[in-house]
């Protein structure tokens, strides 16, 4: 049965089931997706500025680290382009296949890689490498798993669906830092010595289920059906130029995803930086306001358990956000979120410097949960922007781009400035707020893209 015939004979009982299977299995996907890529950062705040940058300044040794963390979002927009191409010319669910194995191989290597005392500069550099791998994987792993949930979702329904893709960063998060929270209550030289490495080599396993449940996905009948549109369409052209005498070999073919992404570079360009400043506060959360608090004074082990539970709290207002942009629109939901964030900035780091872990929970909870709304809509409007057969390649590279800009090189600035400034948050917090202003200018820019037709071929 053809894509278009598929969705036209699907009954409305039937299509509902598949596309909560889909994005049951979305979620899921992602969640071990971003289990793996920030166990990363949890381990770049509290564990390589000691094993791979022993000997230098305790925050030039936490920088350091931050560079390693930065080669993963360097190599996001390369795997959007990657896996975005294939996924758009051969179909979304074989990608999202290749990008979970990848993830699940370069994760549990990193748990092997030596530290400075026995492989030296090179246990950084092999760090560097598999990062990058990382990042490569989780670069086509979200877009192919936005677009299955969208794709597979009614008009009016789609931000709610593809936010479950986007809550898979905060369960990923939560997973990763109770695993790491649990082996941080060992003896430090037990810690740093192996305790650190065996949450990377559980990803192994992880591997396993996700794989198991990417396997019985059906692949979106939106994509289906518009590669099968394009096909007769060329077919079509080749019978007429041969009716002509023009020859079968003259008919001009669809150009590659990437090129239809770039003759609209405004698109891109806007929806990345519309996307910028979520990524840099989703980051500074997880890596800068850990090792902030710790370096406070607080219990270390408190301090990542406070994170988790927090972001436990924020799953649910990421799919809230994404609902709550059905109706009133992503744009508006997201420029709340930003402006609530700025305001919340100069409370949030006097908790965090509270030395009470109760109050560093509230300080994560609040900080969570408002960056959570404007997360939710965010898999929707960058999705929506493109059309059906370039989608994955533009919703992944605008996506990945934002990430890049927004969340990859953050945490070394941010804890540059902090250093520079003699530890003083305020230079901190002009940071974050300056970046935040410049993604609501160009969320207002860009258009809303709740109502755009998900069936357009090209857009």
């Amino acid at each position: 049965m053809s894509g278009l015939t598929q969705l036209q004979a699907m009954g409305t009982a039937e299509r509902r089931k598949e596309a909560r299977t889909v994005i049951a299995s979305s979620y899921l996907g992602s969640t071990i997706e971003y289990y793996d890529f920030l166990l990363y950062a949890t381990a770049a705040a509290v564990v390589f500025p000691k094993v791979f940058f022993s000997g230098m300044d305790d925050w030039v040794g936490v920088v350091a680290a931050y560079g390693t963390f930065a080669a993963g979002y360097v190599a996001r927009p390369l795997g959007g382009i990657i896996f975005g191409h294939f996924g758009d010319r051969m179909g979304r669910k074989g990608m999202l296949i290749i990008s979970m194995l990848v993830m699940g191989v370069a994760s549990t290597l990193i748990g092997l890689v030596p530290g400075a005392s026995v492989a030296g500069p090179w246990g950084a550099v092999l760090l560097v490498i598999l990062r990058v791998f990382q990042g490569i994987a989780v670069g086509g792993e979200w877009g192919g798993a936005a677009l299955m949930a969208l794709e597979h979702s009614e008009s009016g329904k789609r931000g709610f669906a593809a936010s479950f893709v986007n809550a898979g960063a905060p369960t990923g998060a939560v997973l990763g830092t109770l695993v790491m929270g649990a082996f941080s209550a060992l003896p430090d030289d037990q810690f740093l010595a192996w305790g650190w490495r065996v949450p990377f080599l559980l990803s192994f396993v992880l591997l396993g289920v996700g794989m198991f449940v990417r396997l019985k996905v059906s692949e979106s009948p939106i994509f289906t059906a518009a590669i099968e549109q394009e096909k007769a369409e060329q077919e079509q052209a080749e019978r007429e130029n041969e009716a002509q005498g023009n020859g079968a070999g003259t008919t001009a073919k669809q150009a590659a995803p990437l090129v239809q992404v770039l003759r609209r570079p405004k698109t891109l360009i806007f929806t990345m930086l519309a996307g910028a400043a979520g990524f840099g506060l989703q980051v500074v959360l997880a890596t800068f306001s850990v090792t902030y608090a710790v370096s406070q004074g607080a219990d270390r082990q408190g301090v990542l358990y406070a994170f988790a539970a927090a972001s436990l709290v924020s799953i649910v207002f990421v799919i809230m956000g994404g609902r709550l942009s059905d109706k009133v629109g992503r744009r508006p939901v997201m420029i709340g979120g930003l402006v609530l964030f700025v305001i919340y900035l100069v409370p949030m780091f006097q908790l965090l410097s509270s030395n009470n872990i109760m109050l560093i929970f509230v300080a994560f909870a609040i900080g969570l949960m408002i960056h959570s709304t404007l997360f939710g809509p965010l898999a929707a409007f960058v999705s929506e922007q493109f059309g059906t057969t370039s989608r994955y390649t533009g919703a992944s590279l605008g996506y990945q781009l934002a990430t890049l800009l927004g969340a990859g090189f953050t945490p070394g600035i941010v804890a540059q400035i902090f250093k520079d400034s003699g530890q003083d948050t305020g230079s901190v917090v002009w940071y974050l707020a300056t970046m935040s202003v410049v993604s609501i200018v160009f969320i207002l820019l860009t258009r809303e893209p709740k109502n755009n037709d998900l069936q357009t071929v090209q857009a």
